[in-house]
């Protein structure tokens, strides 16, 4: 019954497979090539991907910093506007009392002076 193994045909026994599959066929080394390269793209890829979210994050934390410097400097404006107007108002109570007790006794308008033309 052991006549199977020893008739085979000798065309059968040329395509029949091999213990071992060859070390250069152009498939396995085209389709390692490809793998190594996505592996390579995929691990550019997340470097890429940590450099933008790091640089994100860094400018993030400066416009932040930029708001807030913005929000102190626009106070100070207001601050300093509401001073101006402040001292506006005073000059222009100073400019009436001038007017009122220094210029006009002196230019002859006061109510001494109208009375006598």
């Amino acid at each position: 019954m052991d006549k199977r193994s020893t008739d085979t045909p000798e065309q059968v026994a040329k395509f029949a497979p091999r213990d071992k599959p060859r070390e250069t066929d152009p498939t396995d080394e085209s389709g390692r090539a490809v793998v190594a390269l996505l592996q390579q793209a995929a691990t550019l890829s997340n470097e890429n991907c940590d450099r933008a979210m790091t640089l994100a994050h860094k400018l993030s934390i400066q416009l932040r910093a930029a708001e807030d410097r913005i929000n102190q400097l626009q106070s100070e404006v207001d601050h300093f506007q509401n001073r101006a107007a402040h001292a506006e108002n005073w000059l222009r109570v100073i400019e009436k009392e001038i007017e009122k007790k220094l210029i006009a006794p002196r230019s002859g308008t006061g109510p001494d002076k109208a009375v006598l033309q």
